[in-house]
């Protein structure tokens, strides 16, 4: 049994599909196919249920597959060793990342680690479902780990620790009703519409809870995926907005006011996972985050 056989099986396994399994492991198609296939005739099982939308693990799959997460973990460990006896840390890193971060600067700290690091290949992605699907995908091994906003309730074997905080602000157009009011509440903004993030966003979850909690109900009119865009929204006439106060700060043509009976505190966080051991080159990250937060 070879581990890049192992490899490619928990890469479709993740992705659910061939072609995203090969541009990920940047190998044609046909090699992970035949990979696979080695595989499913070394252990003598069909491992994968492949169908025309998406590829399902069968049972024999489904029992392969944290033991396949657990070798390799231990052939990555072992490398790792080496490396280090070596001078020089080297791997992959597969992080997750917000649209909007604002809080700290992302690419001044993964410019630091790269100047500490310049073998370990740096690798980012944002998820279209925001922290929802950010969380999940450190969760199933599909990244290393990510920066989160609010995740609510997250899956087992994932661990989020706060680095940041900010607060959601209203913002209205300058033309607005309630612009020239000095304090407002949650009761007096429901009735309007809004321009929000979809569900799954941090932002989204903090002001949902928000409002339910006040017995609330509002109208979410402008789903956007990058909070950076709000402002420019609401500008235009086309609804309110619960922004990061980092978002609106310096902000033209809009009146940003604060809502004063609401829990609006926006976190940010980095979310790893505690079902496998994290790599040396996660565990660097992570001090280099502690250091560049100081």
């Amino acid at each position: 049994m070879e581990l890049r056989h192992l490899e490619y099986f928990v890469a479709v396994s993740e992705e659910q599909n061939f072609t995203r399994a090969a541009a990920r492991l940047h190998i044609v198609q046909s090699a992970v196919s035949a990979a696979i296939k080695s595989l499913e005739r070394e252990l003598g099982a069909s491992l994968l249920d492949r169908n025309s939308k998406r590829v399902l693990l069968t049972e024999a799959g489904s029992a392969l597959l944290p033991r396949a997460r657990a070798v390799l973990d231990a052939a990555r460990d072992a490398r790792d060793v080496v490396d280090e006896v070596r001078g020089g840390l080297r791997g992959t890193l597969r992080i997750g990342t917000l649209t909007s971060i604002g809080l700290i600067d992302l690419p001044g700290l993964l410019g630091e680690y790269h100047r500490r690091f310049p073998h370990v290949q740096l690798f980012t992605g944002a998820a279209a479902s925001g922290t929802q699907g950010l969380v999940e995908s450190v969760a199933d091994g599909r990244l290393d780990l990510a920066f989160v906003s609010d995740p609510g309730s997250h899956p087992v074997g994932v661990d989020v620790r706060e680095l940041a905080s900010s607060v959601l602000d209203l913002a209205l157009p300058l033309d607005h009703a309630l612009a020239g009011r000095k304090s407002l509440t949650l009761a007096d903004i429901a009735e309007f519409d809004f321009i929000d993030s979809p569900v799954g966003f941090g932002n989204r979850a903090v002001a949902d809870r928000a409002f339910a909690a006040a017995g609330l109900r509002r109208r979410v009119a402008i789903e956007i995926t990058d909070i950076s865009t709000g402002a420019d929204y609401v500008r235009n006439g086309l609804g309110i907005a619960l922004l990061p106060s980092f978002v609106l700060s310096g902000t033209d043509g809009v009146r940003v006011k604060t809502i004063m009976d609401a829990d609006l505190r926006w976190p940010l966080a980095v979310a790893t996972p505690t079902a496998r051991t994290p790599s040396a080159a996660v565990r660097a990250l992570l001090s280099v985050i502690d250091e560049y937060l100081v």
